[in-house]
């Protein structure tokens, strides 16, 4: 595949929440929910011309975002990564694109009374991350950077290869129980916990790994 027929494809990934918005549009009402409360009511409205820029921001935002990184890279480690670089902006664009036409569903609904759709979606994303940081490089921008990891390209895959089997672990856990947890407070609370083992064990992992080496060197 070239390089332009690729970049075709992100945009029409980007398009697809405003193909999704025109055919919902003359259906919307002035006014369109716009921020939901924990038990999926909506406490807060705008005009529906709010949405307009919803896509936008999410689709164009992560595009221009992931063509900048390897413009402001210092080291090129990212132009190196070729391919794998262009599936994770893949993978950014696809999630964010349902992302938002996801958003444009509730707003038009005016309830987000079940939210589970969202959370597995976001389940499924760590999960495809937690494949692809096995085999990122080191760099400042993408995976699990932390000071150890920078310092130390050994620690970096190591700690990437624990991070990466965790993340997917973890994505598909929570993918799986929101299927199943109904209650809006245990399903945020069953996210939480899970997404903070996912951040911690990775970066304590990476300490400690960090301190063995250190040890060895001075030995």
């Amino acid at each position: 595949m070239n390089k332009y027929l690729k970049e075709s494809v992100l945009w029409v990934l980007i398009i697809l929440p405003y193909v999704y918005l025109a055919t919902i549009w003359n259906k919307l009402p002035d006014q369109v929910p716009t921020h939901f409360n924990i038990s999926g009511n909506a406490d807060a409205w705008s005009g529906k011309t709010t949405l307009l820029f919803l896509p936008g921001a999410m689709g164009i935002g992560i595009y221009l975002l992931m063509l900048l990184i390897p413009v402001l890279d210092p080291k090129r480690k990212i132009q190196q990564m070729g391919v794998k670089y262009y599936n994770f902006r893949f993978m950014l664009t696809f999630f964010f694109s349902l992302f938002a036409t996801y958003l444009l569903f509730v707003s038009n609904s005016g309830s987000l009374k079940n939210p589970n759709l969202l959370i597995g979606l976001i389940g499924a994303l760590f999960a495809m991350l937690g494949n692809y940081f096995q085999t990122v490089r080191p760099n400042y921008f993408i995976g699990i950077r932390t000071p150890w990891t920078l310092e130390n390209e050994l620690i970096w895959k190591k700690t990437h290869r624990l991070g990466g089997r965790l993340w997917m672990a973890g994505g598909v856990l929570i993918a799986i129980l929101s299927f199943f947890i109904k209650s809006n407070s245990a399903l945020a609370i069953t996210f939480g916990a899970i997404l903070s083992v996912m951040v911690i064990v990775p970066v304590v992992y990476s300490y400690t790994e960090f301190l063995k080496e250190k040890n060895l060197s001075n030995q």
